[in-house]
C-alpha cells in the first residue's frame, strides 16, 4: 500500500492541485494515505488556479486551501508513488532524484501513458480538457491503492 503519494506538475495551480484533491477525495478519509503535490518550477505560495478551482467546486472537490509549493529531492524521496502529467515532468524527476526513478508514473499510465496538457492561461476549455483527462487517470490508479 502507498502511503505518501505525491503528484508533480510544473506550476504547482493548475493539474497538479486538481489531481490532489480528487484523488484525495475518491480514497475517503479511512485510506490512510497522505495525498500531496508539488511543481517542478512551483509558483511557491500561491492558491489554485481560479479556473482549475472553479472545476473542482463544480464537481463537488474543494480545493481552496491549497498552496503551491515547489519539488525537491526529499519531497520525491520520502514518497512512495510520484504521478505526473507528462513524460518530461518523469524526465526532470528522474535527473532530480535519480533513486526516486521507480516511483515515477504518468498520472494516465492505465489509460494509455497520454501527457495531460497544461491548461494555464488558456481558456476554459482547456481547463475542462484537463480535468477530464485528469479525473479518468485518478479513476484509473484507484484500482492500485
Amino acid at each position: 500500500m502507498f502511503q505518501r503519494i505525491l503528484i508533480a506538475c510544473v506550476g504547482n495551480i493548475c493539474r497538479s492541485p486538481t489531481a490532489e484533491y480528487l484523488l484525495r477525495d475518491r480514497l475517503g478519509p479511512g485510506h490512510g494515505a497522505t495525498v500531496s503535490s508539488a511543481g517542478l518550477s512551483a509558483m511557491t505560495g500561491h492558491s489554485m488556479d481560479s479556473t482549475a478551482l472553479a472545476l473542482l467546486l463544480e464537481h463537488g472537490v474543494d480545493g481552496e486551501g491549497h498552496v503551491a509549493r515547489q519539488l525537491d529531492a526529499h519531497l520525491l524521496r520520502r514518497s512512495d508513488l510520484i504521478l505526473v502529467m507528462e513524460r518530461s515532468h518523469v524526465d526532470a524527476i528522474r535527473r532530480m532524484a535519480p533513486e526516486a526513478s521507480g516511483k515515477v508514473f504518468l498520472l494516465d499510465k492505465w489509460l494509455g501513458s497520454r501527457d495531460i496538457p497544461d491548461p494555464y492561461r488558456q481558456r476554459r476549455p482547456a481547463y475542462e480538457q484537463a480535468y477530464a483527462l485528469i479525473e479518468q487517470g485518478v479513476t484509473s490508479w484507484l484500482h492500485y491503492l
